[in-house]
């Protein structure tokens, strides 16, 4: 029975193939699928939110909607740095586990480019214990000599995360 986990994780990689958006975050490359991504921008105005984690930005108005907007770095531990032109928001649609979907935008050090990335160049995400939590980790793309990082962009946020940055914002 321990031999069918990894390779149904292996199985469900096979499927993960498409085109993708990479963007920096530091020196490392991730990956969300272009489908996710609704567009596009540069920094904006945010508006603060009291009493979110330290990694939520605030919120924009887009076009009339209020969407959530995360730092990635702050997300991932990675130490926060002054913004530059390079910085940009993506947006994306995310799917909740009530079967809703919200946009959030996501603060990243610059995007990269759109990849069409064969589903032979990924690998499941590795294993590191119980101790370090990979459940947003899509895979591992391996395109020529660089490694991506492949973002399961529905679990980046938890629900619960999700469900309070939403109801600080409706307070706003």
């Amino acid at each position: 029975m321990s031999t069918s986990a990894p390779t149904q994780k292996v199985v469900e990689s096979k499927n993960l193939g498409g085109k993708l958006l990479s963007f920096a975050l530091d020196s490392e490359s991730y990956g969300v699928a272009v489908l996710k991504v609704r567009e596009i921008m540069g920094l904006v105005d945010i508006t603060s939110i009291p009493q979110t984690p330290d990694f939520v930005r605030g919120v924009i108005n887009l076009r009339g909607k209020v969407i959530p907007v995360i730092d990635m770095r702050l997300k991932f531990g990675i130490p926060e740095k002054d913004y530059t032109q390079e910085n940009c928001i993506i947006v994306v649609e995310t799917a909740r586990g009530d079967g809703n979907t919200v946009e959030m935008g996501l603060i990243v050090d610059a995007v990269q480019e759109v990849q069409d990335v064969p589903a032979s160049s990924i690998e499941p995400p590795p294993t590191f214990g119980s101790g370090v939590d990979t459940h947003f980790i899509l895979g591992i793309a391996k395109v020529e000599e660089d490694v991506i990082v492949l973002l399961d962009i529905d679990r980046v946020l938890t629900d619960s995360e999700l469900a309070k940055i939403d109801t600080l914002a409706s307070k706003e």
